[in-house]
């Protein structure tokens, strides 16, 4: 099929890495790895910070919407239309509308809804969500946290689950691990993330008497402020890597021992994934989406959500059992390679459009 693939929130193009980035990109592979042809349908970002904002963007929504009808009318349409991540503040204006007066499928893929913002200014964005996953062929969800939510809204809405997934083809080589080397990857930004940096920062003082070191990957506008929440260490202890590329992050975490992130409001966390493809067991919270993509005992240890001294603990009883250590991260290795590669999806993405797009077709 020829799909047309719409990312509301940030497109694939957007030079900021993020998850959201990240997780378009890969969609857009297993698309093509399926046999499809993909294309970009529009760089136009919905996204808007407050309700205000989101009003002031319509004139310019009408304007792309114009120009994607035009530009239909006048040559072949897709036969798909494929929309990654629309929520509260980043609604698909123009899919919905496209797909009934071209009479092609709409298709969403983690798509988001929660209930009380129904009542507040956001409602109407919302219901924008909403109506689109109503008219959709198939919501495809990651997590059981979103199918649930969005239930709520659809209790007879069409649902298909696709487990998160990265690309292996980094991970093929063998890791080499520091044993006491943790590692950790994450933006440094306000809020969530934030919230783990200082979730980990106070649980590493617990276990000073260990002899761990700690390698961070990341940057951002908060630099500074995680910086200061790791300055009562022993500077030797913190290594500080800066942003890096695909291979480099995979390079770093092969030469590690242990992925250890809280995860704090985290939707899934393909880090956690790529750090298991490397061969380390992660430490972190079982909250929100984690445990979609950690296995609690087998993969790693899963601790409950704001319990630092529990955190700290999950990481000291690794550290002090190198056995224990050593099984957990070749069964994180083996569960990723296996059952979340891109291969893997692309197989199980493809079934779900067979299943619900191309028998209504």
């Amino acid at each position: 099929m020829r799909v047309a693939f719409y990312a509301p929130l940030k497109s694939p193009n957007h030079p900021v890495p993020s998850g959201d980035r990240l997780m378009a990109r890969l969609l857009m592979r297993a698309l093509e790895l399926a046999g499809h042809s993909v294309d970009i349908i529009s760089e136009f970002r919905s996204f808007a910070a407050t309700p205000k904002e989101a009003a002031g963007r319509r004139f310019a929504a009408e304007a792309e919407l114009k120009r994607l009808r035009d530009d239909w009318t006048r040559k072949p349409h897709p036969d798909l239309w494929f929309c990654y991540h629309p929520y509260y503040k980043s609604p698909d204006i123009f899919g919905p509308a496209l797909c009934r007066e071209f009479a092609i499928p709409y298709v969403t893929a983690e798509a988001s809804y929660s209930a009380k913002r129904d009542a507040t200014e956001w409602g109407e964005q919302q219901r924008l969500v909403v109506d689109g996953a109503g008219e959709a062929a198939v919501n495809i969800v990651f997590t059981e946290r979103d199918r649930a939510g969005l239930a709520q809204a659809l209790p007879t809405g069409s649902f298909a689950t696709l487990k998160p997934f990265i690309d292996t083809t980094v991970f093929e080589t063998p890791p080499q691990a520091k044993p006491e080397r943790l590692i950790t990857v994450a933006m440094m930004r306000n809020g969530d993330k934030m919230q783990s940096y200082t979730m980990l920062a106070e649980a590493l003082r617990l276990i000073g008497d260990r002899p761990w070191t700690l390698a961070i990957a990341g940057g951002g506008p908060m630099r500074a402020d995680v910086e200061r929440l790791f300055s009562a260490v022993d500077a030797h202890r913190i290594e500080w890597l800066g942003e890096l590329n695909a291979g480099e992050i995979a390079h770093e975490l092969g030469r590690s021992g242990i992925y250890v992130w809280p995860g704090c409001g985290e939707a899934y966390g393909l880090a956690y994934l790529e750090a298991q493809a490397a061969g380390l067991p992660v430490v972190a919270l079982k909250t929100a989406g984690v445990p979609e993509v950690v296995i609690d005992g087998v993969t790693g240890h899963l601790t409950p959500s704001g319990d630092v001294q529990a955190f700290a603990a999950a990481i000291a009883a690794l550290l002090d059992d190198p056995v224990r250590r050593s099984t957990m991260g070749a069964s994180a290795r083996h569960f990723v390679l296996e059952e979340r590669s891109l291969k893997v999806a692309a197989k199980a993405l493809d079934a779900i459009l067979h299943t619900h797009v191309r028998q209504k077709a």
